[in-house]
């Protein structure tokens, strides 16, 4: 081993299927290079189980450039590890020190079963999208770049909510576990805008009202999602939706 590489010792969730129990068990990991990812290392834990015949850990990933949201792990009891901002993928071995023992653990939730070790079913939060996620009315062809006056304000809003990309971590943060800055960061990216206010009160009434029904929590007010957030989401989108929330309740719009 070099001067700067590492032995670890994990503790990681395995749980064979959705419905077996699970248990920590005990990895060493050696050799690790501070600039590997969390996952790259997680990788060579792999590689080793394999060639012993063993199981490899599950977990997800797909783009590992921090855009997908795939890599959804509690690391030492942080959503995503330690890093502000940065998803798991994009976490480097050199936040630890050699003989650092580090727990792995999947997002906890009741709208988030474990399917296998790390992996956990987040088809609740493509529910949630499917029941308003979206613009329904014809807004007509592309205008042109300045056609539609929007304050730089809001644009910047909207973006900033649309930066979202869906992890879980804010549901994995929260006591209550609670999807409502996913949610209202949904519903905020298009309530700013135009072509998609015309919908705002109502998408915010089928959105919020799909997440209460897959069993996701209340808000604890407490802010642990936009702490935990590798977009670094703003809970003021809470409000938003929480007025459009009552815009819609109200008139049935």
């Amino acid at each position: 081993m070099s001067n700067n590489n590492m032995n670890l010792n994990l503790k990681i969730w395995r749980q064979p299927k959705k419905s077996a129990p699970g248990k920590m068990v005990d990895y060493k990991v050696s050799d690790i290079s501070p600039d590997m990812s969390f996952l790259e290392m997680l990788d060579v834990l792999n590689i080793q189980l394999v060639e012993k015949g063993e199981d490899p850990v599950v977990f997800d990933h797909d783009c590992r450039e921090g855009i997908c949201g795939m890599c959804s792990l509690m690391i030492n009891g942080q959503a995503h590890g330690p890093e502000d901002r940065t998803t798991t993928c994009q976490l480097h071995m050199r936040k630890f020190r050699d003989g650092d023992t580090i727990v792995v653990e999947p997002w906890r939730a009741k709208a988030f079963p474990v399917l296998k070790d790390l992996m956990v079913d987040r088809t609740a939060f493509d529910e949630i999208i499917s029941a308003g996620g979206f613009i329904s009315v014809n807004t007509g062809n592309a205008p042109d770049a300045n056609a539609i006056p929007i304050s730089k304000e809001n644009a910047d809003l909207s973006m900033d909510a649309a930066a979202c990309i869906g992890c879980g971590a804010c549901v994995a943060s929260c006591k209550n576990a609670s999807a409502m800055l996913f949610v209202s960061a949904k519903v905020s990216q298009f309530s700013l805008l135009p072509q998609g206010k015309v919908e705002s009160s109502e998408r915010a009434v089928n959105m919020v009202n799909k997440m209460d029904e897959l069993g996701f929590g209340n808000c604890t007010n407490e802010a642990e999602c936009e702490a935990s957030c590798p977009k670094g989401i703003s809970i003021s989108n809470i409000a938003r939706m929480n007025r459009e929330y009552t815009v819609g309740s109200i008139t049935g719009k």
